[in-house]
């Protein structure tokens, strides 16, 4: 039982995907009891997998539903969209209050939300992981690729998106004895959930992006912010 609760983000994501009936599986979501979900959910690994994996769903399954939505992409993230055992969820809640642990988008990953709900206290993670943000996709040409994530493997598939996502999309130059990197906008966005610039900084040189030895400049990409589904037009 509790292993079909958490693997019900997936089953919904390959089916928006592949244009199949989502409802019966939304419906399912929304009425489980809350008990179950938090015994299905018990472990960091099934939470974070289940969350990653149900924000990508969502925003597959309602951009597909109706593509016009993307016109108002702050009323997109902001209005409840699914409801999950019982409580209405919106793409905002399940980033920033659940996967960042009630870390609001204005707050830069410093300032935390003084008074997130009880349904966000009870299910939100118990820590931050940077790398969510290289695994989310909002729907935007520069977003991440969509991909399910697994329990048993969600820290490895999260590790290889990181690497996927800043080898792709970060630029090199050089400008005298410095390493000019021209890196995605994600990391000034969320500067605190990585650390700061210093934070930005090591985890470049983590994930080989940099040399441990580099002098870097780093320069922040403009997001394209252009609607990119699969099968959906533009």
């Amino acid at each position: 039982m509790t292993d079909d609760i958490a693997t019900l983000p997936e089953r919904l994501l390959l089916a928006a995907r592949a244009g199949e009936p989502t409802d019966p599986g939304f419906e399912r979501l929304a009425t489980l009891p809350q008990d179950d979900l938090a015994e299905a959910l018990s472990t960091e690994r099934r939470a974070k997998a289940f969350w990653l994996t149900l924000y990508n769903a969502v925003v597959q399954a309602e951009l597909r539903r109706d593509p016009a939505l993307y016109h108002d992409r702050r009323a997109f993230f902001s209005t409840p969209r699914v409801r999950v055992a019982g409580e209405w969820c919106s793409l905002d809640g399940i980033e920033h209050g659940i996967l960042r642990r009630s870390h609001p988008v204005w707050g830069l990953g410093y300032v935390p939300d003084p008074s997130p709900s009880a349904f966000e206290r009870r299910f939100r993670l118990r820590e931050r992981d940077p790398r969510i943000h290289f695994a989310l996709n909002c729907g935007a040409r520069s977003c991440p690729a969509v991909m399910p994530f697994h329990a048993e493997r969600v820290d490895e598939e999260l590790t290889a998106a990181t690497c996927d996502f800043l080898a792709t999309e970060t630029e090199r130059g050089r400008v005298g004895p410095f390493t000019v990197l021209t890196v995605p906008r994600l990391l000034l966005w969320y500067r605190g959930d990585f650390g700061g610039g210093r934070g930005i900084r090591s985890l470049l040189r983590r994930y080989g992006v940099v040399e441990a030895d580099d002098r870097v400049v780093l320069r922040y990409a403009d997001y394209d912010w252009s609607l990119s589904v699969p099968g959906v037009e533009r």
